[in-house]
């Protein structure tokens, strides 16, 4: 029997004194956060938030096994957010869904979500209206048949084994309706709760064909939000779920198949907040880092190419620096490059490794 068969379904329960101490240290973890960001400036506070919405558009999708281009996500953001950047790339449709659907989940935090808003989304998720080969239900509750129920599986086909089964799609209005007018109400319980209680209810409706799991995360993005009182989010839950992804799949299979009390589930799901605020000392360290580099004099009055390739360069470069990479991702000439590299070794940006020769490669002057 899942979760939802359950005759007292969804009227859910949980052990408040297991839970009341990681709620405190959520909150507390929270506002120290945001206070240390408030202090750093608005221009700081947007690199920030830039980085974090980042994160979490490319980590919600590898959760779901899917890579999006981290360069084409920024960009889509940036834009979207009106946030100045060096660099900018196109980015295709199938991006700037996921984005839209991110951003209108956090900088509309207030507003009610409605069935209609969430259509919206998935709509955004699924542009072309199928994932991969499969053709979807794009826009509205899922419509399978009771001989073809709603079943989160994995292994090889004939020997499949099933996670979980959802609510059958005849009872999608009705399940969703509940959800909704939960959501959207009043209610004394922490916001951060809801956000874990949200979470775990939508993804147990599992009401649409595909995305779900993306859905359910900016759900809980937005509820998250509404507990900060605030559009910027300075630390991404997804980043963390995808560090313990299986346990995270582990946590919504067994309480799926469980009682109604999901104090295991709420106990997981505030550990993992509190996982993710304590690593966003990693994001402010990568901010400033960034800060100190564009307030240095051999940053001032440099060209494009230069400002793209030092802000790849803070953004976690992967591999080494040489002056064909530079070329190509620049789009330059190999001569133009090397001038461009010269330059900003003469400038003390850039220091030249060790290795010479054929092999010359560069790295940012981490003493900046």
């Amino acid at each position: 029997m899942y979760i939802h068969q359950r005759k007292e379904w969804p009227r859910f329960s949980w052990e408040e004194n297991e839970l009341v101490d990681l709620l405190t240290e959520v909150r507390y973890l929270q506002g120290r956060l945001y206070g240390r960001m408030e202090a750093l400036g608005f221009n700081l506070q947007e690199e920030a938030t830039l980085q974090t919405f980042t994160q979490d558009v490319l980590k919600s999708s590898e959760i779901e096994g899917e890579l999006l281009n981290p360069d084409q996500v920024r960009s889509s953001i940036a834009r979207r957010l009106g946030i100045e950047v060096a660099g900018l790339v196109p980015s295709d449709r199938h991006v700037d869904g996921v984005v839209d659907m991110m951003l209108d989940a956090t900088q509309r935090y207030s507003e009610p979500l409605t069935a209609e808003r969430l259509f919206g989304w998935h709509s955004s998720l699924f542009p072309s209206g199928r994932s991969g080969m499969q053709q979807l239900v794009v826009g509205q509750w899922r419509t399978n048949t009771k001989d073809d129920p709603m079943q989160v599986v994995s292994g090889p086909m004939g020997r499949e084994k099933v996670h979980f089964q959802a609510p059958d799609a005849e009872l999608l209005d009705e399940e969703m309706g509940q959800f909704l007018h939960w959501f959207n109400g009043l209610n004394s319980l922490d916001p951060v709760l809801t956000a874990g209680l949200a979470h775990l209810w939508f993804v147990t409706i599992h009401p649409f064909d595909d995305g779900n799991g993306r859905i359910a995360r900016a759900i809980t993005d937005m509820q998250l939000a509404r507990a900060d009182n605030s559009t910027r989010r300075f630390y991404s839950l997804s980043a963390q779920i995808r560090t313990e992804r299986k346990e995270y799949y582990d946590m919504l299979e067994s309480t799926q198949k469980g009682d109604m009390n999901i104090t295991p589930w709420l106990k997981w799901f505030l550990e993992c907040c509190n996982r993710a605020l304590s690593h966003s000392g990693e994001l402010l360290d990568a901010v400033l880092k960034k800060a100190r580099l564009w307030e240095h004099p051999g940053t001032r009055d440099i060209n494009e190419r230069q400002r793209l390739m030092l802000n790849k360069l803070s953004d976690h470069f992967v591999g080494k620096l040489t002056s064909s990479k530079w070329a190509n991702i620049a789009k330059c000439s190999q001569d133009t490059a090397t001038r461009d590299i010269q330059d900003l070794v003469r400038r003390g940006v850039l220091l030249k490794e060790a290795a010479g020769g054929r092999s010359t490669s560069y790295q940012l002057n981490t003493e900046l």
